[in-house]
């Protein structure tokens, strides 16, 4: 059945209202920030400065920072105000446990059902993150990282399992970005990828498992160290 517009209601190209894809617009976009660091964990968000920033009404950022606070991305604070999750040391602990189980089934069935597009897709992830450690590009390698991993949980070819390692990865974002600072520190991310994709590559599933379960060891005990 084709949607019905209400009144006044526009669509864009690909058939989605416009006040639909403003608010996701926004919500990818700070999304983004709060993976990438840029927003800061307990940091406000004010409505008025980003409905400035994306020159749109305040309610679509209403909109977009409604769905971000049901995902548990954002919390809301006193006098009204949203801001971005913070979490205690004992928290990210339970957290990375977590994300530590739900990531090694994830190598698990990547390993056991990757298909040569699956693989493609993880390798030009990796050669994006390549090429932002290269020009030293923090934000790019990031959001490269972040392609990277997901690119891994599509190759799971389980939709449910996707979406809760996703959600892990939305909620930690900004106290993993805290490792990512400089060149050396994104050098050594690139080769600990090279290390845990020839894993997963490999004919060994308990292989890919263990892999995964150290590169989720190292990455939880760096965010501690930078977390304080």
């Amino acid at each position: 059945m084709a949607r019905t517009l209400n009144k006044g209601q526009n669509m864009d190209r690909n058939g989605t209202s416009l006040r639909e894809s403003t608010f996701q617009r926004i919500e990818s976009a700070l999304l983004d920030d709060i993976a990438s660091g840029q927003l800061q964990p307990g940091e406000r968000l004010d409505e008025t400065k980003l409905a400035t920033r994306f020159d749109v009404s305040r309610t679509p950022v209403r909109e977009a920072l409604s769905r971000l606070t049901a995902q548990g991305v954002l919390v809301s604070g006193e006098k009204r105000g949203v801001r971005v999750a913070q979490y205690s040391r004992e928290e990210l602990a339970q957290m990375f446990e977590a994300m530590q189980e739900i990531e090694s089934i994830c190598a698990r069935l990547a390993n056991q059902r990757l298909t040569l597009l699956a693989r493609s897709e993880i390798e030009a992830a990796q050669e994006e993150c390549k090429a932002a450690a290269q020009a030293n590009d923090r934000l790019a390698y990031i959001r490269a990282n972040e392609a990277l991993h997901l690119s891994i949980y599509r190759a799971t070819d389980n939709p449910y399992i996707f979406d809760l390692a996703s959600d892990f990865r939305r909620k930690t974002g900004p106290f993993r970005a805290k490792k990512l600072e400089t060149q050396a520190d994104l050098d050594a991310s690139v080769q600990n990828h090279e290390e845990l994709l020839a894993k997963i590559f490999s004919d060994d599933t308990q292989v890919a498992v263990d892999g995964m379960r150290k590169h989720m060891t190292e990455s939880f005990m760096r965010v501690l160290a930078v977390n304080n």
